[in-house]
């Protein structure tokens, strides 16, 4: 412990980052909490000396009843409720796999964590060509049509073309492009973290289970998953917070417009109603929409806080 005379050396040392978290975190929640309760608030009419608005509720109201919150929130859940549990099982499934394959198992893990230090617009840019399919007419009676590799792999096999995120596509198939872009996305961390779970584990169980003649997918779910519980609850917590902070992901497959051309903001998301907001110079609302985001968040974690009690073997 330190003496009460050296205390004001360690105040010292910490005054930088102290200053600069009361800065860019501690003021901004602050301010986002005030300015979701100031109805007709703007920044720039502030600036402009007229900061006439009045307190109440009405931007959580007004957020509330707009349908683009009500759709970015379907949205929202959906991509987390599909895409968590299964980038969690397939993580759980690939590090068992990379944990018995000794010889190649640094080299694998490098390859399966390059995505993690991708930019995610970039590889989105990727995605998007993959599932495209380009029309273009070179003449009056010449149509070429350039398909995506997932087309060519689906038409190899003797299927048809799919309308993945072009005119014309699906609400479904726009999701169906999304969940396998996160999941995809999201295979890395979990990957790495539970692969790092799974090395930390006494051998001794397996070579008991090894000795009963015990089958592997018992040594699956009875030592493996409770062993790693502490790992998975928190690859799961995180997801979830992840996921409905998802917006990068959609802006790289579909653009700014958040959808496919003839139907804009279809796959918008919280996060990217919070920055429609902004972009209007609408602060208030964009404030309330990001107290409602931290509240379902605070919800699903506590309730994934309150599962892993009772599930969680440390």
């Amino acid at each position: 412990m330190v003496e009460s005379k050296q205390q004001w050396k360690a105040w010292l040392y910490l005054a930088p980052a102290i200053v600069l978290l009361l800065v860019f975190t501690v003021w901004p929640i602050i301010n986002t909490v005030a300015m979701a309760f100031m109805e007709n608030y703007s920044g720039l009419v502030k600036v402009g000396g007229d900061s006439a608005f009045r307190i109440g509720f009405g931007n959580f109201v007004r957020v509330a009843q707009n349908s683009e919150f009500q759709s970015s929130l379907t949205n929202t859940i959906l991509l987390c409720v599909i895409t968590v549990p299964v980038s969690t099982v397939l993580a759980l499934l690939i590090a068992v796999a990379l944990n018995a394959i000794k010889p190649l198992r640094n080299a694998l893990q490098t390859i399966f964590f390059l995505p993690y230090v991708t930019n995610a617009i970039a590889i989105g840019m990727v995605f998007a060509a993959m599932f495209n399919i380009v029309g273009s007419i070179g003449g009056r009676r010449e149509i070429i049509v350039t398909a995506g590799i997932v087309n060519n792999i689906i038409e190899f096999f003797g299927g048809q073309k799919v309308n993945w995120i072009n005119i014309g596509s699906t609400y479904w198939a726009n999701m169906a492009v999304m969940i396998i872009y996160i999941v995809w996305n999201a295979l890395p961390f979990k990957i790495l973290i539970l692969t790092s779970g799974l090395q930390s584990i006494n051998k001794q169980y397996y070579e008991a289970a090894k000795v009963d003649s015990t089958p592997r997918w018992r040594v699956l779910t009875r030592i493996t998953v409770p062993l790693l519980s502490p790992m998975l609850a928190y690859v799961v917590i995180t997801g979830f917070i992840g996921g409905f902070k998802e917006y990068t992901s959609v802006v790289g497959i579909f653009g700014e417009g958040m959808g496919p051309a003839h139907d804009p903001g279809r796959l918008n998301t919280m996060v990217g109603l919070i920055y429609d907001s902004l972009a209007t110079n609408n602060q208030g609302r964009a404030s309330a929409a990001a107290l409602y985001l931290f509240g379902i968040i605070l919800v699903v974690t506590l309730i994934n806080l309150q599962v892993s009690k009772k599930r969680v073997h440390y």
